[in-house]
């Protein structure tokens, strides 16, 4: 039973047992009061000598020899349980841990990354490029101990099983804006996407898919994207050859160089009174900041590419903008 708690816990549980059997046995075999007991048993267990507060019985000292020794064994036995926590680190992981799960409760609205292979780990990195708070969970430590020797920087990790309902709970699932499945098994990136939808309701949730087979379970257990890695390599390899130019346009706005560059999508809802119903021109020059508007999601979800300004922005439609980081900032405080 011992081993199966807290070596603090166990430290201080063996203080308070032997601070109770030292009252309770003055008390009983020497009819001490309590306080009497309780400076008899103190001066006794510290070794400090100060003399007995009344002589003793010889049962009374009898007690006392008894005590002292089981006294002596007990401290003895949790010092060497402690010095053993403390040298072997985990104390320092302990309160690793309680400072990460401090971090923990101070996130919302954040991601949740599960998997940190190939594909969780660039999803990390992008999302560091644009400042959006997220943790990850895994079951291998490797994996993490391979990105902070890449990377040089760590990051703020769960090492668990991501299909245990409790493990997602300490990752903040239920206060979380999205979640990222990217399990190497599409069955377990299937239990995630269970999990996660039953813990919120409203988590926005990307998965990725080996298979083909498994985009119908994946969109069914509550998916709201799939995506394929080994089917867009292909694509982006084929596209490299056939529109390079596109591509590296691509890889500027999303590398490191074009950072500053952001594509935001701006509700119907998110738009002041004023402009709400309002053809796309209007809302482009309402307190202009210079982003570009590239396309319109209607309400029924289909895109307009590079749409025309006399196109009416209603209920349920998007804007997708482009501009750097400075425009987009003043552009989300205008219709905010």
């Amino acid at each position: 039973m011992f081993k199966k708690l807290h070596p603090l816990t166990f430290w201080f549980i063996v203080v308070l047992a032997i601070m109770l059997l030292g009252v309770c046995g003055f008390m009983l075999i020497e009819g001490f009061n309590f306080f009497d007991a309780l400076y008899m048993t103190v001066i006794t267990v510290t070794t400090i000598g100060y003399g007995e507060t009344k002589p003793l019985s010889t049962a009374g000292r009898l007690f006392n020899i008894g005590f002292i020794i089981t006294s002596f064994t007990l401290f003895t036995y949790s010092f060497a349980v402690i010095t053993r926590y403390i040298t072997s680190g985990e104390m320092k992981n302990f309160l690793k841990n309680r400072k990460l799960m401090k971090q923990v409760n101070e996130l919302n609205q954040h991601v949740v990354i599960c998997g940190f292979g190939r594909n969780g780990q660039q999803t990390a990195r992008t999302l560091l490029t644009h400042k959006i708070d997220f943790i990850v969970i895994d079951s291998r430590p490797e994996m993490i101990d391979l990105w902070r020797q890449n990377e040089s920087t760590d990051v703020m990790h769960l090492i668990g099983d991501a299909t245990d309902d409790t493990v997602l709970k300490r990752a903040g699932i239920e206060k979380a804006h999205s979640l990222i499945c990217a399990l190497p098994n599409d069955a377990q990136n299937v239990f995630v996407v269970l999990s996660g939808k039953q813990l919120n309701p409203n988590l926005k949730i990307v998965s990725r898919a080996s298979n083909h087979t498994s985009i119908n379970k994946l969109k069914t257990a509550g998916a709201n994207s799939i995506s394929m890695p080994e089917l867009l390599g292909g694509t982006f390899m084929a596209t490299q050859i056939s529109k390079p130019d596109v591509i590296e346009f691509i890889e500027y706005l999303t590398g490191d160089e074009g950072e500053s560059i952001n594509i935001e999508s701006v509700d119907y809802a998110m738009l002041p009174p004023e402009i709400q119903g309002k053809s796309l021109r209007t809302i482009m020059d309402w307190k202009k900041t210079g982003v570009t508007s590239i396309g319109i999601k209607e309400a029924n979800g289909k895109f307009i590419i590079n749409p025309n300004d006399d196109i009416l922005i209603t209920q349920g439609m998007k804007v997708i903008v482009l501009g750097n980081k400075q425009q987009i900032d003043a552009m989300k405080h205008n219709v905010n």
